[in-house]
């Protein structure tokens, strides 16, 4: 590809990044009056989420598959179909108050999301080997971004009283326009199996499973896991975390949540400093520092304002654990589209057993006491951050030349 066509991808990446992010803060600041409409508890608001960790799980466990065989376009394609469709069948459902039609609008959203991100997040990866840059955390700070926009216009919309439906129908149109937009720009065929074959030998090919069995990928995984689950905890909750925990206005509470999509979109656009001068692991342990105390301060603390101030912690612990580690899992050794499709299967589970789990412990015991759960995953990052690590992160060991290491062992170089 010519730098002038890999520009236009990446900028693409971009804007595909930015989706989703507007689409799911554009529910979330409305999960209040969403809520209201369906007259349904937090335990049931629970289920009624279920929906879009289902669908989340199906797109993840299907992506992966359909990528290799096909390349991300097509799945980023209809990926991104589903989302501006789940917009519209979400806002129908809270206008006629069935509680099914929401459900069935965030399994799409959640298949759409789910599916689509993988496969963002594997031509990210290749864009970043061809470019030779650290691009992933950027894409993430798109994602973040397009969080502020939908939560700052989810406020307007909240405190003006317009209808859901209304402002999901809208979203919807934004989103198909700025879809239709950027299609054209992602190659056909690019980032799937065809490319990672190039790098893999005989040996490797019959080792395929053990992908699998890598430990190291699976710590990485890990930290997946408990940093999305930082990060979905409050795109699921914090809005009713700040009303029902902290006393807060439906307004103000979706206020807090877009301080923390904004804490997000600073530490990802701003992080990539910070990951070149220290590195990846120092980085991660920082962030799910920053994330626990946070949490910690919004669990524990009676001051609502502390709390929401605390959100800002939370949000910029949060920002750079999941970009990181799919990072890692691309230059960690051959077969990266396999990797990074590994890695963020794992870390999306917490998609399927957040939303549900927490909505279950905040109905017996209140939602501060069920993030207690999120904050005990986020410091069992702090102990998984060296998994992240690069040989130039190790300090240098005077002595006789080693020997090379075994084929499936190979690692990338990192990427500058």
């Amino acid at each position: 590809m010519t730098d002038s066509a890999v520009r236009r991808r990446r900028r693409a990446l971009f804007v595909f990044f930015l989706i989703p992010g507007l689409a799911m803060s554009s529910w979330v600041t409305r999960t209040p009056d969403v809520r209201d409409r369906l007259g349904v508890s937090t335990g049931e608001m629970g289920l009624v989420l279920f929906g879009l960790s289902v669908g989340s799980m199906l797109g993840i466990l299907g992506s992966g598959p359909l990528v290799s065989r096909f390349g991300p376009r097509p799945v980023i394609g209809a990926g991104t179909a589903l989302i501006v469709l789940s917009m519209l069948l979400a806002g129908a459902g809270t206008a006629a108050s069935s509680a099914p039609a929401v459900t069935a609008g965030l399994f799409l959203f959640g298949a759409g999301m789910g599916g689509g991100e993988v496969a963002l997040n594997v031509d990210g990866a290749e864009v970043e080997r061809l470019t030779r840059r650290t691009v992933l955390p950027a894409l993430h700070g798109f994602f973040s971004l397009g969080t502020v926009i939908g939560a700052c216009v989810g406020i307007a919309c909240t405190a003006a009283a317009l209808p859901v439906s209304w402002h999901l129908a809208a979203v919807a149109l934004v989103t198909a326009a700025l879809f239709a937009h950027a299609y054209r720009a992602i190659p056909a065929g690019a980032g799937g199996a065809p490319d990672d074959s190039e790098q893999v030998t005989d040996a490797e090919k019959g080792q395929r499973p053990a992908v699998w069995k890598d430990r190291r990928l699976l710590l990485i995984g890990g930290i997946v896991l408990t940093m999305a689950l930082a990060e979905g905890a409050a795109n699921d909750w914090l809005p009713l975390l700040m009303v029902d925990g902290h006393g807060m206005g439906a307004a103000l509470g979706s206020a807090v949540y877009a301080g923390f999509a904004a804490a997000m979109a600073i530490g990802r656009f701003g992080g990539g400093f910070f990951i070149d001068r220290f590195g990846r692991a120092p980085v991660v342990r920082a962030s799910a520092l920053s994330a626990a105390l946070g949490l910690a301060v919004v669990i524990f603390a009676d001051a609502p304002l502390l709390a929401g101030a605390a959100v800002f912690f939370w949000g910029l612990g949060a920002s750079l654990g999941f970009p990181l580690a799919l990072s890692a899992a691309g230059d960690s050794g051959p077969r990266a589209a396999a990797r990074v499709s590994l890695v963020a299967t794992i870390g999306y589970v917490a998609f399927l057993v957040g939303p549900p789990g927490l909505g279950f412990l905040g109905d017996h015991y209140g939602l501060r006491a069920a993030m207690t759960v999120v904050l005990v995953l986020v410091a069992v990052a702090v102990f998984l951050a060296p998994a992240v690590a690069t040989r130039r992160e190790a300090p240098a060991r005077p002595g006789p030349e080693r020997r090379p290491e075994p084929a499936h062992e190979v690692r990338q170089p990192e990427l500058p």
